[in-house]
Order: C-alpha cells, then sequence, then structure tokens
C-alpha cells in the first residue's frame, strides 16, 4: 500500500475527533463507544483549540487520497500524564488500514520530529488487552506505571 506521512496542517487538526474516537479501545465483544463521549472533559483535552499550544504537534497518514491516520502529541493532564515537560501521545488509524505498517511509520516521524524538537521523552496510555501494546514496544516504549487495566508508557528520545 502507497501512503505518505506529513504533519497536519490546521486546516486538518478537525480530523483529530475522528481520529481521536478511533483510538478508543473497545474490547472483544463490546459495543462501541456512543460518539458523545468525545464531548466529555477527559477527551476533550485531546482536542480541544488544538494547535494554540507550541506543545501541540501532529501528523498524519495519507493513502487512497485521503487521510487514513493520525498521531498527535500535547502536553496534559491525561490518563498518560508524566510530568509538565512530557508530551502525551495519541494515535490512530482507520481500521481497514491497520497492520499494513503505516502506524508504525507515522509514529517513527513523529517521535523523530519531538526529539528534534528538544523533548527528552513521551508518554501515553494504553489498554493492557490493546494490541497497539506490542506497537509501542517495538518503538521502544517501557512500562512507567503499571495500573489495574493500563500501562502509562513511556520512550525517551
Amino acid at each position: 500500500m502507497q501512503y505518505k506521512i506529513q504533519k497536519m496542517t490546521e486546516e486538518e487538526y478537525p480530523l483529530l475527533e475522528d481520529f481521536l474516537y478511533e483510538s478508543l479501545f473497545v474490547p472483544q465483544g463490546k459495543p462501541p463507544f456512543p460518539r458523545s463521549i468525545l464531548q466529555t472533559p477527559e477527551m476533550q483535552m485531546y482536542i480541544a483549540d488544538f494547535g494554540s499550544s507550541e506543545h501541540d504537534a501532529a501528523f498524519a497518514a495519507e493513502a487512497d487520497g485521503k487521510i487514513v491516520g493520525a498521531a498527535w502529541v500535547r502536553i496534559m493532564e491525561d490518563y498518560g500524564h508524566i510530568d509538565d515537560e512530557t508530551p502525551s501521545l495519541a494515535i490512530a488509524l482507520y481500521k481497514e488500514y491497520r497492520g499494513m505498517g503505516i502506524g508504525t511509520a507515522l509514529l517513527q516521524e513523529l517521535l523523530a520530529f519531538l526529539k528534534a524538537q528538544g523533548y527528552s521523552r513521551v508518554s501515553l496510555s494504553v489498554q493492557k488487552a490493546n494490541q497497539a501494546v506490542n506497537l509501542y514496544r517495538r518503538a521502544g516504549f517501557k512500562v512507567y506505571l503499571d495500573r489495574e487495566e493500563d500501562y502509562v508508557m513511556a520512550v525517551s528520545l
């Protein structure tokens, strides 16, 4: 599959809402979350006024003439928060584009960008049952905090 990874433009930031929804882990056999969950404060912190902080950065994966994935960071007190210098990561692809290496390329591009910007690490939260844990481990993320249902993971840049 042909795809390209590039920095998201401000005009593309509204797409982060769709990718935030795609990033929500739904265990097998469970119904998907209602889309209204995106309006909760816990979800809005990932996307509200994105681009307004110097610590906001986002990359998109484009394939088949459309954006099919996004990876973005901001410093926020989310589920993966470590400290006020470590950006928290969110990443998602549309289901039909998963398992093709696009997520890995997207993640690597964002991490390289953050390293060049002088950040020393990036964190995230992931449900233990989510297969994405393997993607993060391959990218060098290590468990920073082991909670009952999820991990807070971080990678040094």
